[in-house]
């Protein structure tokens, strides 16, 4: 078999799985996927190299895709991309001609523990307060972007200083590739002009170095563990957010029009439980108010 990297003969028995991890990460078909996509992927690929990376490609059979998935079945999102990147690999070594069948093809993706299919959950006033009033400088300006951006976790290392310009932020959405103009909150802005610029990115390190997603994850997970908030994950950032619009009267589009959000039905999910507490005080108000005044009428 002709191996393209190489530019050698190269028979299918003793191909491995990481000459062809190598091959498929320099084709267009892994080139012009989206960055967060390529993200995604590279941590199944980086793992693919270190448990099967040795293995022939061709000795690659359906019960090992099955227990790859199996030995990370606790982390059920990473499991089910196992066996979709196994795919897009199998269909790029029957391109180059080292494969005949895909042995991936159609395996049953795991499902979701009903325990851990729990929803975000929003932060509450009480958690904003908290990590306002005592979160350090770095998480706190973590956890503005979120609120003040609206954006996706994996979105926010890429705010770059030159896409503020003291009143707004602009970001090419990871997932979407939409363009979006954000004017920031006042916390934002205030978190953004009294940070000390390090870098080309906004999240940097003190020697300017842009922070991962990861790092960037790992920081804000030990600040909510230290402040008693690990129950409020990243991604709840975003929905506070939508629910601070909400809260503010936006309607769906003007919500859209911020978050970037393709679809409206994630817009109402978000913003429903906002609006359902807001109707649900002004009845209250409503309610109180019919209260005071029977207690202050008097018959004639």
């Amino acid at each position: 078999m002709f191996d393209t990297a190489s530019t050698s003969w190269q028979a299918p028995q003793s191909t491995t799985l990481e000459r062809l991890i190598a091959s498929y990460r320099s084709a267009s078909r892994y080139t012009f996927l989206r960055a967060r996509t390529r993200r995604d992927y590279d941590q199944v690929l980086d793992y693919l190299e270190a448990t099967l990376g040795q293995e022939a490609v061709a000795s690659i059979k359906r019960p090992q895709v099955i227990a790859q998935m199996e030995a990370n079945a606790h982390r059920t999102r990473f499991a089910n991309y196992i066996s979709q990147v196994l795919s897009v690999l199998f269909e790029h070594a029957i391109d180059l001609g080292w494969l005949d069948h895909n042995p991936a093809k159609s395996v049953r993706k795991l499902k979701t523990p009903a325990e851990r299919r729990a929803p975000h959950r929003p932060w509450t006033d009480t958690a904003v307060m908290t990590f306002r009033t005592r979160a350090a400088p770095t998480p706190r300006l973590i956890f503005e972007l979120g609120i003040g951006s609206v954006q996706r976790p994996g979105d926010w290392p890429k705010f770059s200083w030159s896409d503020y310009d003291g009143e707004a932020l602009r970001i090419t959405q990871g997932k979407t590739g939409v363009s979006l103009w954000l004017p920031c909150s006042q916390e934002l802005k205030r978190m953004l002009d009294a940070t000390t610029r390090h870098g080309v990115s906004i999240l940097s390190d003190a020697d300017g170095w842009p922070f991962s997603y990861f790092k960037m994850a790992r920081i804000m997970r030990e600040e909510r563990k230290r402040l008693g908030l690990a129950e409020f994950d990243l991604h709840a950032l975003r929905y506070r957010g939508v629910q601070e619009l909400a809260w503010a009267g936006c309607t769906d589009d003007e919500i859209a029009a911020f978050s970037g959000h393709a679809s409206l039905a994630m817009i109402r999910k978000y913003a429903g439980e906002a609006r359902q507490a807001m109707r649900a005080r002004t009845a209250a108000r409503k309610r109180q108010m019919l209260t005071e005044t029977s207690a202050t009428w008097t018959p004639n």
